[in-house]
């Protein structure tokens, strides 16, 4: 069973950073397209960045370009979201998917494996 494990969360004042780490189980990692969603208290889940199955084409949400940059070591089977100039906004316990295709996309429903989840804090 494909399994996604991300780390990396934790509690920070805003302005600093954070870098998430999403860990794979299977050696079709370097097929699929990956992505970082987060969910705050009360919210819908929202998408945040994608990258396609190579790493060469990113997409990013509006609120975070500029400030988060996703990446990915496919011979590492691990997926990055660098987060800079964190603000309480970003708190929200973020996720990692697997989409169903080798291209990038924002829609939740073609995501088909998701992490347990891991929680980011920033702090004022």
């Amino acid at each position: 069973q494909v399994q996604l494990v991300e780390s990396g969360g934790g509690l920070v004042q805003a302005g600093g950073s954070l870098r998430l780490s999403c860990v794979g189980s299977e050696r079709t990692f370097s097929d699929y397209a990956m992505g970082w969603f987060r969910q705050a208290p009360g919210q819908e889940r929202e998408f945040v960045a994608a990258t396609d199955s190579s790493g060469r084409y990113t997409d990013y949400a509006d609120s975070v370009w500029g400030r988060f940059t996703i990446s990915r070591a496919n011979a590492k089977m691990t997926m990055y979201l660098q987060m800079n100039s964190l603000k309480p906004d970003d708190t929200a316990v973020y996720y990692c998917a697997r989409r169903m295709y080798s291209l990038a996309g924002r829609a939740l429903g073609e995501y088909d494996v998701w992490g347990q989840g891991t929680q980011v804090t920033v702090s004022s």
